[in-house]
């Protein structure tokens, strides 16, 4: 997985911060959709590598609950989280208990739970 997440930063689309991010959503019957941010001058306008990962499974045609982990690469030699966006739309498709596995770009690897980067989701029960 570290040589596709590595390859997948070249795409990224970064020329504001510099700060490149790839992503690799593993659907739950082995199909793999592949991200990086996308930058743009209006910065309300970016999109993460999480959920342009994550959306493309969804325009694919998979569901909320088809998604088993999620792999994040950050051009840097720290391992940083997902931003709060990207963790709620990780919250909405992923299990309390899928894998999230978070990387620098030196390959080292820290795995966390759905639950554990979200211990207080705002979800469909929230909206009841």
């Amino acid at each position: 997985m570290k040589e596709k997440l590595l390859n997948e930063l070249n795409n990224s689309y970064s020329p504001y911060s510099k700060f490149r991010v790839s992503a690799i959503v593993v659907m739950k019957d082995g199909k793999e959709f592949v991200g990086t941010n996308v930058e743009n001058a209006s910065y309300g306008a970016c999109i993460c590598a999480e959920r342009v990962a994550i959306t493309s499974a969804i325009a694919d045609g998979y569901k909320k609950g088809d998604f088993d982990k999620l792999y994040v690469m950050v051009d840097s030699d720290k391992i940083s989280s997902c931003c709060f966006m990207c963790r709620q739309v990780i919250t909405e498709f992923y299990d309390k208990d899928s894998e999230i596995i978070l990387s620098n770009n030196k390959g080292d690897f820290k795995t966390y739970t759905v639950s554990e980067l979200c211990p207080v989701p705002f979800n469909e029960e929230d909206l009841k």
